[in-house]
């Protein structure tokens, strides 16, 4: 495997668009990083740069050290996975497996070697001579991952490859994904906009806005110590609460933004914040309660016990070291 390195890369496109703002980024030679972002952000277009599908306006892609920005896709030795699979409907799971190493002239022992290894490692020995249409979603992902898979490259790149699949079985191969990725000690560079499937992946996250990348960092300590709001809001289910201070109870200077976790917020009799009850979403194992502050702020926690209900009024305690203060225009951490 090796590592990526993008140094102040950039892409803009002829309408003058800036899809990618010199983005700096080093990914460790078997590293599992996970760019995540919303709809728009740059996110597919950097990864596009670094596969050789798109040409940057600007800056250097290395790969292992070796400048690859202007080499092409077949160049690299970068294996792609699509959130479209692109299986060929007329072949075979075995045919699809090998057409690759195929086209490249690999000799027919070789083939057979990786074809048995990576059948092995996926669970795929039952569905060697079905043809697309007769797998299920998270069969054809498999698939799709072994054709990649065969091949030995250098790294992979993941184009939100799980996100056509049901919630269950994405937990699942989430699950496949990272047991794979150890045990193949790969170089993973990972595109979704899932935060949660950030989360749960990622050795560390890079969060990415309008082509900038906001923070980069494992993926606890960006929800411990998000820099800015922007990531504060993006990573975290559900959202932090954002208020501007002052709040009753909260000692926090005038002028800045306050930061919440909803777990951090316990609905206690004992508590300093009155706050009125509007909504109540219960989860099963934890309810959602969506709360107005005095000051007119909404608030939600996530409790445990049983809600109160509707038109409650509550108190409210939140734990002074479990606050996120921000500069009053939520660019930075206080």
């Amino acid at each position: 495997m090796a590592s990526i390195a993008l140094e102040h890369v950039e892409k803009r496109y002829p309408n003058g668009h800036a899809a990618v703002r010199g983005v700096d980024l080093q990914i460790a030679d078997g590293e599992f990083l996970v760019l995540v972002g919303p709809s728009g952000c740059g996110k597919s277009t950097l990864l596009r740069l670094v596969a050789g599908l798109e040409t940057p306006s600007g800056g250097t892609i290395r790969l292992d050290g070796a400048d690859i920005t202007g080499a092409t896709p077949q160049a690299r030795d970068l294996a792609m996975v699509f959130q479209s699979y692109a299986l060929y409907p007329h072949m075979t799971v075995r045919q699809n497996l090998a057409y690759g190493l195929r086209v490249r002239g690999t000799d027919a022992d070789t083939i057979a070697q990786r074809l048995a290894a990576v059948t092995e490692a996926l669970g795929l020995e039952g569905l060697l001579e079905r043809r697309p249409a007769q797998l299920s979603g998270g069969q054809r992902q498999r698939v799709a991952l072994g054709r990649a898979m065969v091949r030995e490259p250098k790294a992979f790149l993941f184009d939100e490859p799980l996100s056509n699949l049901d919630p269950a079985l994405r937990m699942q191969a989430r699950t496949e994904l990272l047991r794979l990725q150890r045990r193949l000690r790969a170089t993973v560079f990972y595109v979704t906009h899932d935060q949660e499937e950030a989360m749960t992946l990622g050795a560390r996250v890079a969060v990415m806005r309008e082509g900038r990348l906001e923070q980069v960092a494992p993926p606890l300590e960006i929800y411990a110590a998000p820099v800015n709001t922007f990531v504060a809001r993006f990573i975290g289910v559900p959202q932090m609460n954002l208020v501007d201070a002052p709040l009753p109870g909260l000692d926090v200077r005038t002028g800045t933004t306050v930061g919440i976790r909803p777990h951090d917020v316990s609905i206690d009799a004992t508590g300093a914040m009155p706050a009125l009850v509007e909504v109540v979403e219960p989860r099963g194992y934890d309810a959602v309660v969506h709360l107005r502050a005095p000051t007119g702020a909404p608030i939600v926690a996530v409790t445990s016990g049983q809600p109160p209900a509707p038109g409650a009024e509550v108190r409210l305690a939140i734990p002074a070291d479990r606050l996120h203060v921000f500069d009053a225009d939520g660019n930075r951490r206080a």
